[in-house]
């Protein structure tokens, strides 16, 4: 198969015809390359879709006279590659550390029903804070703290800016922290 030609290369990644050559010639490098860094078929697989995912969406990233497009779809594939290994890296520290913590931790007895009731009684109430914050900063601090993503994970999975997840997860938090401070009957201090 011949290789597009890198003069006409922009306009006709929106051709749906012209995209799948495209496909076609460089897939297989770009899953090299990302298989070279995760060593796992499923993730390599996912970085290639997300690559090409990219490349459909924003044919005008790619600039031809900074190189070929093999090269740049490699290197886009590394380093997607690699943001997914560090997020599993710290995945597992953070996992085992959380382990370790808990291990370290004596369990609280079964006769010590008020203990029960202070947790249920904070969960009630991080729920009610939770339910007055906008949809969107709920949304996005749940996704947060209780899906584990992190922020640019969340943008690319809702579509929104990075810049707009961050603020709607600091936004809800401080209103999270005010409500409940608030439920406590404590005075939030002023620097907050």
């Amino acid at each position: 198969m011949a290789a597009v030609p890198a003069a006409h290369l922009r306009a006709d990644l929106r051709d749906p015809a012209c995209f799948a050559r495209v496909f076609d010639e460089h897939a297989r490098g770009v899953h090299v390359s990302a298989q070279a860094v995760l060593r796992d078929e499923a993730r390599a697989e996912d970085v290639v879709q997300d690559v090409f995912l990219r490349l459909w969406r924003r044919p005008d990233s790619y600039d031809a006279s900074r190189g070929p497009l093999g090269s740049y779809l490699r290197l886009m594939a590394r380093s997607r590659a690699l943001d997914l290994w560090r997020e599993a890296e710290v995945r597992d520290r953070t996992r085992r550390r959380v382990e370790a913590d808990a291990d370290a931790v004596t369990p609280p007895t079964a006769d010590a029903p008020d203990a029960a009731a202070l947790r249920a009684a904070d969960r009630a109430a991080i729920v009610d804070a939770l339910a007055v914050l906008p949809s969107e900063q709920r949304h996005a601090v749940a996704l947060a703290y209780w899906g584990g993503l992190t922020a640019e994970e969340i943008a690319d999975r809702s579509g929104v800016p990075l810049g707009t997840v961050k603020s709607r997860i600091r936004l809800g938090l401080h209103k999270l922290r005010r409500s409940l401070m608030a439920s406590a009957g404590t005075q939030m201090p002023i620097a907050a």
